[in-house]
């Protein structure tokens, strides 16, 4: 077996066995669905929704969907806990209204922005190698699914919390987090598209204040669902701190701001007002201080 293939075969399995641990921690103390644990369910519909559209990706050798059936997992499993549950309080709802709304949000920017382009360019290597292709969609399950953690372990467990402070600070940093992604998405929209700004970094608005504050406000409204959800969580159900501590870790470390800044350094390195923008403006947390790479 070519080390490409096997590389990709043991990413998928990681990935399984990641979510079969996820699901069996974040199950404890939860209902379940014809004696299935609700939580587990869910983990199992996130992974099985990427495999079931792999096989049309695959074929057609295209990633224009992707990011959108992401979202759509977001918005189905969500809602089918809700739909499933043998009784709801407005912790629950509220949570299941956070991720919904997100996922419909950024699905569609996403989806938008991708059919403009015409695909992501990180996948054009990946979606001509199938193996690896679907090494990808098992790990978007995982990602989904630990994401989404806090807000479905909250919402299938069978214990209630009662309303407490905890859930409107969640909600308040949750909404600050949106508006920051929100607001951020449509200033760098609204700058690509004018002609004067084109082969240009953006550099005005929120992006002034940081170089990623898209991936500030995703990252503040995760931290805010888990915040909310948190008074639910019992004995292993705590499995769900993974959910902004994820968020965190992908954008930091892995596939987030690593991937812009080395892209941005390729084009721009050499330009003394990209030098000074890195040099002066902190990459997430505002007055941080600014640091390079």
């Amino acid at each position: 077996m070519k080390q490409s293939a096997t590389r990709s075969l043991t990413l998928t399995l990681v990935a399984v066995a990641l979510g079969i641990a996820l699901a069996w921690a974040g199950s404890q103390s939860g209902w379940t669905i014809i004696g299935v644990p609700a939580f587990a369910v869910a983990v199992g519909i996130a992974f099985l929704v990427q495999w079931l559209a792999f096989i049309p990706a695959a074929i057609a050798r295209t990633d224009r969907f992707f990011d959108a059936v992401g979202s759509a997992t977001y918005i189905a499993v969500t809602a089918t806990l809700l739909a499933l549950a043998p009784a709801l309080d407005l912790r629950q709802v509220a949570l299941g209204a956070m991720v919904v709304i997100w996922a419909l949000r950024l699905g569609t920017f996403l989806l938008v922005r991708n059919i403009r382009s015409g695909g992501d360019d990180r996948f054009t290597e990946i979606r001509r190698d199938p193996m690896r292709f679907f090494s990808v969609w098992t790990i978007q399950g995982l990602w989904v699914s630990l994401t989404a953690a806090a807000a479905w372990i909250a919402i299938s467990t069978a214990a209630s919390a009662p309303v407490d402070w905890m859930l409107w600070l969640g909600a308040a940093v949750w909404a600050l987090g949106l508006g920051i992604e929100v607001v951020a998405d449509w200033q760098k929209s609204r700058f690509k598209k004018q002609s004067q700004h084109s082969g240009q970094f953006i550099r005005s608005g929120l992006w002034s204040v940081v170089r990623h504050p898209n991936y500030l406000g995703e990252i503040l409204l995760w931290i805010g669902v888990f915040l909310a959800a948190a008074p639910s969580l019992l004995g292993w159900q705590w499995v769900a701190l993974l959910s902004p501590v994820f968020v965190v870790l992908l954008l930091t470390k892995v596939s987030g701001i690593p991937l812009l800044e080395a892209k941005a350094a390729r084009k721009w390195g050499d330009d003394p007002e990209y030098q000074a923008y890195v040099a002066r403006t902190p990459r997430l947390i505002p007055f941080g201080g600014a640091r390079r790479g």
